[in-house]
């Protein structure tokens, strides 16, 4: 939805999306906002509030926000997977009996409803907060562009009621949404993005029936059978991108929408959130940031003529959507 903003429902855009890494709160707002036509604030705030869409922990062991319809799916999918990460990465002596302890006391403190996160925190300490290993969401206000801070938590069972679903149910979900976001994809940029080893796919992947292309460099690509390819030649219009959003992450490098030696300047150390960013003509041409009611541009280069006026009138309008 680059190249022509939706006017679909939030839900079914992040659906099409494949979500949205929201670690920051107005990122979720920022990317919509990009893709959906006379998109506002209060109405991505109303559907956190009415539950149609829901901030948690899912690939990459990374907080996204996706609809309600998608959460368990993609939280079934990938539940290993996490723990497993979460298992390697864990810093001291790893014993599953605690952590299965920590689960029983913070689901004790939710049986009465939200928590803020210090309360979680001082119950079972903080080495064991982080592996937790427990379905939680984001609770509103927490996580929404007026309260940015995740610190109001709740069971995820209690916020949207589970649905019945196989891992290998759940896994073929996860690749259908994968590729509506990004396909067409190898296996390993589907692995990549849910946070598993490819391995774990490749058999979902042989018995999907899919749409099956060969790259230039000779690999599979794979994509679902009614995607729609945009015309090689069709020019992208000017797009605000948010930090951490997707196209920018390792897992669609292949797209080329950042030339490699832009990539130290949106990814380093110091922001490894990555800058916030703006496309033209489908390529990363610079960053942005709202600062005294404006939107601020560095370009990498001067934008041509042809962009010039177009940036500004997307600037202005991201700006009224701060404001």
């Amino acid at each position: 939805m680059l190249l022509k903003r939706s006017t679909a429902s939030i839900p079914r855009v992040l659906e099409q999306m494949g979500g949205l890494q929201a670690q920051y709160a107005p990122a979720t707002y920022v990317g919509l906002w990009s893709r959906m036509s006379g998109l506002r604030r209060s109405e991505v705030t109303r559907a956190l509030e009415g539950r149609s869409i829901v901030q948690g922990t899912m690939m990459r062991s990374t907080i996204h926000v996706v609809s309600a319809r998608d959460y368990w799916p993609l939280v079934v999918a990938t539940d290993q997977a996490r723990r497993q990460w979460f298992a390697r990465v864990y810093r001291g002596p790893y014993d599953e009996s605690d952590f299965t302890a920590a689960c029983e006391t913070v689901r004790g403190l939710l049986a009465a409803g939200p928590q803020p996160r210090s309360v979680l925190v001082d119950a079972v300490g903080k080495g064991l907060w982080a592996g937790v290993h427990l379905d939680l969401v984001r609770v509103p206000p927490s996580g929404t562009w007026e309260r940015r801070r995740a610190d109001l938590y709740g069971l995820a069972e209690d916020w949207i009621p589970p649905t019945a679903t196989t891992w290998e149910a759940a896994l073929e979900w996860l690749i259908r949404r994968y590729l509506s976001g990004f396909g067409p994809a190898v296996a390993t940029d589907i692995a990549t993005w849910a946070g598993m080893h490819v391995d774990r796919i490749l058999p979902t992947l042989e018995r999907m029936d899919l749409r099956r292309y060969g790259s230039e460099d000779g690999k599979e690509l794979l994509d679902l059978k009614r995607a729609l390819l945009p015309d090689a030649e069709v020019a992208a219009p000017v797009r605000f991108l948010p930090v951490w959003d997707a196209i920018l992450l390792v897992h669609a490098r292949r797209k080329a929408v950042i030339a490699e030696e832009h990539r130290p300047i949106i990814f380093n150390t110091k922001t490894p959130q990555s800058m916030p960013t703006f496309m033209t003509d489908g390529v990363v041409a610079g960053t942005w940031k709202y600062e005294a009611g404006k939107v601020h541009v560095s370009e990498f280069a001067p934008i041509p003529r042809k962009w010039k006026r177009e940036l500004e009138e997307e600037a202005r309008a991201l700006a009224a959507f701060h404001a």
